[in-house]
């Protein structure tokens, strides 16, 4: 397949953002079902939250030149998505990738692979999320194939340029903005309303009686 270059995305709405990195990711589970990466792909590097626009990356099983090349034009915020065609052996992504995504200001990385070099990446601070650790990396073999800002496969879910990423130590969840924005108001309802379930659970209440589901229940077996 030869090399594909999509169009730049569109900047994410700065309102949307803000909401979105104050809102407990999790949250967001209760009101979506799809979008969510895998649990095989957890965080190997970094401690903070990821909050950010997708620019995906296909790459072939051993040459990283489109991931070399895509690290140069991040913007600050971005997050690299690499999709690596099933392959988990060969770590793309290292130091050197790590370092030019981090001082361009890059808000994370999601490989769906392996990464490498993490003692060297973990004082960048750089987020990291992968399926793992390899010693054997990729090769710049200069292969005419992969794509910059076209739809990839990762985790299992399809990553459109432009999407949303979210990301903390519980796990991935990719999506449009669209999808987010329509449920982002009530998460953030739902957060302000959890500490006071927890004191009502802390003062003896019954978990289902002060969510209703107790009251479900009896109807089922009336």
């Amino acid at each position: 397949m030869p090399v594909t270059i999509g169009p730049v995305p569109s900047a994410i709405d700065p309102v949307l953002l803000e909401k979105l990195g104050r809102v407990s990711f999790p949250t967001l589970g209760h009101y979506l079902e799809e979008g969510f990466a895998d649990p095989g792909i957890s965080r190997v590097a970094g401690t903070t939250r990821v909050v950010g626009r997708a620019v995906t990356v296909r790459t072939t099983a051993t040459d990283s030149t489109m991931l070399h090349h895509a690290a140069g034009l991040v913007e600050p915020g971005d997050v690299i998505v690499v999709d690596t065609g099933g392959d988990v052996r060969h770590a793309p992504l290292g130091e050197v990738v790590a370092s030019a995504l981090s001082f361009r200001g890059a808000a994370g990385a999601i490989v769906d692979g392996s990464a490498t070099d993490i003692d060297e990446i973990a004082p960048l601070g750089l987020p990291v999320y992968a399926r793992g650790l390899s010693v054997l990396t990729t090769k710049l073999h200069d292969i005419d194939a992969g794509g910059l800002n076209v739809p990839v496969v990762c985790g299992g879910v399809v990553v459109q340029p432009g999407d949303i990423v979210l990301a903390d130590a519980n796990g991935v969840l990719f999506a449009s903005p669209a999808v987010l924005d329509a449920v982002i108001d009530v998460a953030l309802e739902d957060d302000a309303e959890e500490p006071e379930l927890v004191q009502a659970l802390r003062d003896g209440g019954r978990l289902g009686d002060l969510t209703g589901a107790s009251a479900t229940v009896a109807g089922f077996v009336s």
